[in-house]
Parts: structure tokens; C-alpha cells; sequence
């Protein structure tokens, strides 16, 4: 209420549906107008990062979990595995996808012309298209074990069309212009995927002897 009204009482009811900024919304306005001291140009975009943080922060602990996971798994390097001695708290991991999540915002914020929310959930929603393409097709490859008794067996069209569909939507054909940015950030977020792995990789070949591989997948988020 008291946001509404500072809107009413600084900006003129005629041009409330009509702002500067339409990104930004009307209350950009109001800070220029009621505040023009305050370089809000400047600090807007810093603004849009701790708000986007906020509305991820789920993702964040979800993925900060995952990694810690599977460094436990020694398939992501060791140190990603620590966590507090009391609490036991990966904070090693919450700390590199914290990192990661503000790096990807600031960046996708000054670098790009589209918005910060559209390109990430975008990449997001592209990612998780990739990850279901992968799974319709594993599903058809499994089928290649024996069922166990009582066990579920999908119809083989459902994996067939989820496939096709998922992988139909991966293609550019189904995004827009602007959302092109999409695939540069995962294309990033798969490289550092790929550096952290090869690092995993070299240490375990060189310093433990061991292969690089889920060992114990049914205790992964252990």
C-alpha cells in the first residue's frame, strides 16, 4: 500500500500506465522523480541482481546440494564436498553456485539487451529440455535390461515422442531473436561443467589411481 501510494502521490495518474522504462516499470520513475539526487541508472542493474538471487535462491540450494553430491561421488573435485563441522553444511558448494549464479546475472545484466529473468529462466528451461531429451533416450536404452517383477514398463511411444518433442523444442526454431543469448550461457555453464570434470579427472588418474564414475548413484545426495 504504502508502494502504491508514493507511486499516486509522485507520478501523475496519466502517465502511471505509460513508463520511461518498461523493463523497469513505473517506480524507476518515482526514484528520478522523487529522488533525481540518487543515480538510480546506475544502481538499477545492481538492484535487479540481488532481486533475481532472491527469486533463485531455491535453484540455488538445490544445486549447491547436487554439486555436493557429486563431488562426494569424486566425479566433481573434492573440495566442493566440505561442509561445516557443526551444521554440516556443504558451504563449499553453496559458495561456488552463489558465485556462479551473481556472476551469470551481472554479466547476462550489462551485457545483454534482454532481461536478466527471461534469459536465465530461459537457459534454464533449455537446459532442463536437454536433460529430459537424455532421459526419454536412456529409458529406451534400459529397456535393454530385463524388467524386474512387478516393475513399470512405459509405453514405447512415450519415450519416443518425449524425445522427439524435447529435442524438437532444443532447436532455435523455437525461440525468438532476443532469447539467442540462451545458448551462449549454456554453453558456459557446460564448459565449466567440462574444466571441473577434466580437473576431477587428472587428479583421480594421477594422484588416487581411481576412475572418474558414480560410485554409489543410490547415495548421491548423501
Amino acid at each position: 500500500m504504502l508502494v502504491a501510494l508514493s507511486v499516486v502521490a509522485v507520478i501523475p495518474a496519466g502517465q502511471i500506465a505509460e513508463p520511461t522504462n518498461a523493463e523497469a516499470g513505473i517506480l524507476l520513475d518515482v526514484v528520478k522523480t522523487g529522488a533525481p539526487d540518487i543515480p538510480i541508472d546506475k544502481l538499477f542493474p545492481f538492484l535487479t541482481v540481488f532481486a533475481v538471487a532472491n527469486t533463485a535462491l531455491i535453484n540455488m540450494l538445490m544445486a549447491s546440494r547436487l554439486i555436493y553430491g557429486m563431488a562426494q561421488q569424486d566425479v566433481l573435485p573434492r573440495s566442493l564436498g566440505q561442509v561445516l563441522p557443526g551444521r554440516r553444511s556443504p558451504w563449499t558448494a553453496i559458495l561456488f553456485t552463489t558465485l556462479l549464479a551473481l556472476g551469470l546475472i551481472s554479466v547476462v545484466s550489462l551485457k545483454s539487451d534482454s532481461s536478466v529473468v527471461s534469459a536465465l529462466s530461459g537457459t534454464t528451461a533449455l537446459l532442463l529440455l536437454a536433460v529430459f531429451t537424455i532421459v526419454n533416450i536412456a529409458c529406451l536404452v534400459l529397456r535393454r535390461d530385463a524388467t524386474p517383477d512387478g516393475g513399470f514398463r512405459a509405453p514405447t511411444v512415450l519415450p519416443v515422442l518425449g524425445a522427439l518433442f524435447c529435442a524438437y523444442l532444443l532447436g532455435p526454431w523455437a525461440r525468438l531473436e532476443a532469447d539467442m543469448i540462451q545458448y551462449k550461457i549454456a554453453a558456459g555453464l557446460l564448459a565449466i561443467g567440462v574444466v571441473l570434470w577434466a580437473l576431477t579427472w587428472f587428479t583421480n588418474r594421477g594422484v588416487r589411481a581411481k576412475k572418474t564414475g558414480f560410485r554409489d548413484i543410490e547415495h548421491l545426495g548423501e
